[in-house]
C-alpha cells in the first residue's frame, strides 16, 4: 500500500463530511408554491384525548 493510497482515505472522509455540512447549512432549495396562511377546517378533539 502507497502513502498515496493511505492519504486518500482521509481525505475522501472529510471531503465527504464538508459536502453534508455544505447541505445542511446552505439555503433550503425546496421549489414549493407560496400559498400563505392556511385556515383550519377541522374540529377541536375531546377534552378527555389531550
Amino acid at each position: 500500500m502507497r502513502l498515496r493510497d493511505i492519504w486518500a482515505v482521509p481525505q475522501k472522509i472529510v471531503q465527504d463530511v464538508a459536502k453534508a455540512v455544505i447541505r445542511i447549512f446552505s439555503p433550503s432549495d425546496d421549489d414549493y408554491p407560496k400559498t400563505g396562511v392556511q385556515p383550519y377546517e377541522g374540529e377541536p378533539g375531546d377534552k378527555k384525548t389531550r
